[in-house]
């Protein structure tokens, strides 16, 4: 699995506070992929997210629905850089409606 494939699967899991898929969002701050797995370090818009665990639970499950049996995908949840709003993609921007 290659990493754009990761991160487009990724794009299925919406921050449900916000309404915008976690990688637009700039939450998906890496991503390692090979054959023999995935690793995604991401964060949060806030450490006080009281969605968090569910929303990393939910990547997990996207991705481990495309993974072949070689696991289960590592995904950690990191704080450093804290996330901001300039780290939002263009059309995350535009569908919370801020302009540039």
């Amino acid at each position: 699995m290659s990493a754009d494939r990761v991160r487009a699967l990724l794009r299925q899991v919406i921050d449900p506070e916000v309404g915008v898929n976690i990688v637009d969002l700039g939450l998906v701050y890496r991503v390692d992929a090979s054959a023999t797995g995935v690793r995604v370090e991401m964060t949060m818009t806030s450490p006080a997210c009281p969605l968090g665990e569910m929303i990393v639970d939910e990547a997990r499950a996207v991705l481990a629905a495309d993974l072949p049996d070689s696991g289960e995908p590592d995904i950690s949840l990191v704080w450093n850089p804290p996330w901001e709003p300039s780290m939002m993609s263009k059309r995350a921007k535009e569908t919370l409606g801020w302009s540039e």
